[in-house]
Order: C-alpha cells, then structure tokens, then sequence
C-alpha cells in the first residue's frame, strides 16, 4: 500500500519528495530532515516515514494491550476509559456490583474485589448505629451487643463520651466508671466522693451540694485537716470548733448548723423542719405549740397529756367512756372493724390485724395461711410478754 493512502486521525497522509529546510522537525524525533527525503504529512505534522511507521505499530501494540476488565473487550487508543491501580474499563462497565448503575461522582467503596456506590455498601456491609439508627462509616464501636458511632456512644446518666474512655455495664446501661461509682454506693446506701470517686464508707461532707471524704479539706479558719463535722458557710469549710466561734445556732435535734429560716423554742434553736411534736413528731411549721417538762407538743397530744386518751378516729379527747385496745383509744360509738366498719362494744368479740380491731366476720373471711401466721405471732407476742414479767 503507498504511504500516500494511509488515513491518520481522519486526515490524509501524503507522501513527497518536498524539502523542509526551513527549521521542520519530524514529530516523533524532533530531528530535521534530508532536502530529498520522503516525508509523512498528517494533519499539519510532519514525520519521517520510518518514524511514523513505528508510532503507528506502536499505537496499534497499545490499543491490544487495554481490554477492559469488566468485558474484556479490547479498548480503542482514542476511547474514554477509567483507570483504576493500573487496571482499565469502558465507561459503560465500571459500575455498582449490586445495583449496575454509575458510581455518584465517582465514589465508590470495594469490598473482597467487588465495587459498590455508596448507598448499596452501607446496605450491604455497614453496620446500623444503636442509637442515632444511622449506617457507620469509619470508626465503629462495639459494645452492649451492638454497633456504635464514637459519637453516639455515650454513658446513658451524664452523657459523657465512652468511646475511648472505656465504660461499665450496670443493669444493661453503658455507663463511665464514675457514674458507675455512684450507682453501687447508692445502691449500698452510701456516697461517692466528688473528687477521689471512691465510695464513702464512713463519715462524708457536704460541700457546694456534692459529697467528699473529709480528709481531702482543712478549715479555712485554722488550717487543720477536716473530718465528718466539718461545716460549710459563704462558700468556705470550717471545723466545728472554727464554726462555733462565727455565733451561727446549732440545731437542737441533728446538731447541724442552721443557715436560713431558724425556730427559737426551748431555749434552743431549730431547723423549722426539726421541730416536732414530742408525741406525734409532726413538724408545727409556724403552729402554735405547747410545752410541758422540757418537751413541744400539738394541741392534740397536749390535751391527751392533761386530760387522758385522744380517740383513735375523730382525734379528740374522749370525755366520757373510752375503749382502749392495742395502746390506742377510742370513743364508745367510734369502735368499729377497721375492715367492714361495723361497730363493736364491749361484749364483741375482735381479732387484732395490723394493731387495727377486725370482726368476727371479717376474720373468717382471711386466708387460712394469714391467720395460721397471725396466730402463730400473737403465741409469740404473749411468751414474750410472760417471760418480761417474771
């Protein structure tokens, strides 16, 4: 075939006999050429002959040597392709494993050599997070039997990140070992120090509303280191005897000093709280009380040390006959079953239930086993009482 019908590119390659003397250089070697050489014109470059002949052999060994991976089909030198660690496909088959559509701006993820987009690899392979119930990329924290963002896997009473805090598991929750702390002392009916975080076994302060071992304090007065009597005032810890000194009142029942709204009676002071009646021990909160040996009482309880008995239901004294049971009083016409309401004298015949009069009646009516137990407690109620008085 003459050089001068080969096509190159869609252009025509023409043969000649021309001189190039004015500074052309073939394509390829970028060397001049001879002023009777024959040379290739293609497009506007020029080459010599067996400098385009090469390329082109070289060009044709190229185009052989791609074929895509998907269809391995033999790739054109001049075809759009992708181009992936050294492996080639046709636009056309670089696509999701699963859903066989183009990656989304090319992103893509593989798994054991296959490729996904996006949405079908979190469906396929992501885990769901336990708490925000969203696929997680990256990072993935195991625990409590189930899959995590770092983010989202906080400790369930302070919130405070677990990821790389580590965490203890208590009745099911994830917590920190702090809150953990205070779980198991409040569950053992003790406190947590604030600042060590171990457990308080014996004596605590409070200071600024949490719990500490006393020892981690002095008195900001003398210096000296702090124990279970310690007081707080205007931000600041004392010793008891540091506190004294400052003229604040002392409670008269818990011996706790009193920082707001205090009760002068008795010639003590008191928490308004703290303050009760000697019988009953409901706080007066402002009421008028009365006193008698040393001692407040309520109205009630004061006439009942005065006059005798308060009746067990209508709460007044009683004036004229009184029916006593189980250390209570009653009036005559206010003795009824504490169950049926059906009203007693003298001459009926009770049971005790809960130190409460029960009929007859209602008595058969409990469970065999309720009253076995309940005669089994009195016999026992009745030795005891025998043996104490001899």
């Amino acid at each position: 075939m003459a050089l001068n019908e080969v096509p190159v590119d869609g252009g025509n390659m023409n043969g000649s006999n021309m001189s190039y003397g004015n500074g052309a250089l073939c394509h390829r070697c970028h060397e001049g050429f001879g002023a009777n050489e024959e040379i290739v014109n293609s497009n506007g470059e020029v080459w010599h002959t067996q400098c385009f002949v090469s390329q082109r052999k070289a060009a044709t060994r190229a185009a052989q040597s791609y074929a895509c991976s998907k269809c391995h089909e033999t790739l054109s030198p001049w075809e759009q392709m992708v181009n992936f660690n050294g492996r080639v496909w046709h636009t056309a088959c670089f696509v999701c494993a699963q859903c066989f559509q183009p990656f989304p701006e090319g992103v893509f993820y593989e798994f054991e050599g296959r490729k996904y987009c996006e949405h079908d690899f979190h469906v396929l392979f992501a885990p769901c997070c336990g708490k925000c119930r969203e696929f997680i990329v990256g990072r993935v924290i195991k625990a409590m039997n189930n899959s995590w963002h770092p983010d989202c896997f906080l400790c369930e009473i302070c919130t405070a990140p677990l990821a790389d805090e580590g965490f203890v598991k208590n009745a099911g929750r994830a917590l920190c070992r702090e809150c953990n702390a205070k779980e198991k002392a409040k569950g053992m009916g003790k406190y947590v120090c604030h600042k060590c975080h171990a457990i308080i076994d014996t004596g605590h302060i409070k200071f600024r509303g949490e719990a500490y071992h006393p020892y981690h304090f002095n008195c900001s007065s003398c210096g000296q280191e702090l124990n279970a009597d310690a007081r707080e005032k205007s931000g600041e810890l004392y010793c008891l005897r540091c506190h004294d000194k400052m003229g604040i009142p002392i409670c008269g029942a818990c011996r706790r000093p009193i920082e707001e709204r205090v009760v002068h009676a008795l010639g003590k002071a008191w928490h308004v709280e703290h303050f009760v009646c000697a019988k009953c021990e409901r706080p007066f909160f402002g009421t008028r009380h009365y006193e008698k040996k040393g001692l407040a009482y309520c109205e009630t309880h004061y006439h009942q040390l005065l006059f005798g008995n308060i009746c067990f239901v209508c709460n007044n004294v009683v004036t004229g006959d009184v029916f006593s049971a189980f250390n209570k009083s009653w009036c005559v016409g206010h003795f009824a079953c504490s169950i049926c309401d059906r009203k007693m004298s003298h001459k009926t015949k009770f049971f005790e239930f809960d130190l409460k009069p029960v009929c007859r009646v209602c008595h058969e009516k409990f469970p065999g086993e309720l009253k076995k137990r309940l005669k089994k407690y009195h016999e026992e109620v009745s030795k005891r009482q025998i043996m104490s008085n001899s």
